[in-house]
């Protein structure tokens, strides 16, 4: 753990190395709030845009968010970070698709620097093309 004096205690890490993020993103000085750090919903935008993407896939189709379950702010996004969103389906329903969202920002893009920023869960349902719920495929 590291502490700089304007954010509390932060956890340094890595980005996943064994997945590929779903989205990349720099977020810029427009998204920001009055205290000057990204408006947390711009990040929970991007975290539900993220979460559709493999949710899309997997349902081979049209889905839509239905619940955020669970959604964890860490530490700020900073204007500049270079911002990664990394999802996967953890759950498979009959209409429906769970999935988890982490957030890492990687400090003046180019430095060693990475934190996670954001985690979430939300649930989105597959919908046909009159927006009724329909069965996600097997496998």
């Amino acid at each position: 753990m590291t502490q700089d004096s304007d954010e509390p205690f932060c956890e340094i890490t890595h980005l996943p190395k064994d997945r590929q993020p779903v989205i990349r993103i720099i977020p810029m000085p427009a998204d920001t709030n009055a205290h000057g750090t990204i408006f947390g919903g711009w990040v929970m935008a991007q975290v539900d845009l993220a979460g559709s993407v493999p949710a899309t896939v997997r349902a081979r189709g049209k889905v839509v968010t239905v619940s955020v379950n669970s959604f964890q702010f860490k530490q700020p996004v900073l204007v500049g970070d270079l911002v990664s969103f990394y999802a996967d389906v953890v759950k498979v329903g009959r209409t429906s698709l769970t999935v988890d969202v982490e957030v890492y920002a990687q400090r003046q893009r180019f430095g060693a620097e990475v934190v996670k920023v954001t985690e979430a869960q939300l649930t989105y349902v597959a919908v046909d093309d009159q927006r009724k719920p329909r069965p996600v495929p097997a496998e």
